[in-house]
């Protein structure tokens, strides 16, 4: 059975407080795609189960 995408509602409290752990600049939520984006890295951070994946290596190239 595919897993369809479901937008993922994260708690704006934690938002606020999370950074990139690259730049430790901003993060934008992107609820469409369950990411968090981060600009100045050029990484979106996925978030499965309700739960920011904060790694790199984890992370999607944003530069492609």
């Amino acid at each position: 059975m595919p897993e369809t995408a479901t937008p993922i509602d994260v708690d704006p409290r934690l938002l606020e407080v999370l950074v990139c752990p690259v730049t430790h600049g901003p993060l934008e939520y992107d609820r469409a795609a369950g990411e968090l984006i981060s600009r100045g890295a050029k990484l979106a951070y996925p978030i499965r189960d309700g739960v920011p994946v904060m790694l790199p290596e984890e992370a999607r190239d944003l530069s492609e």
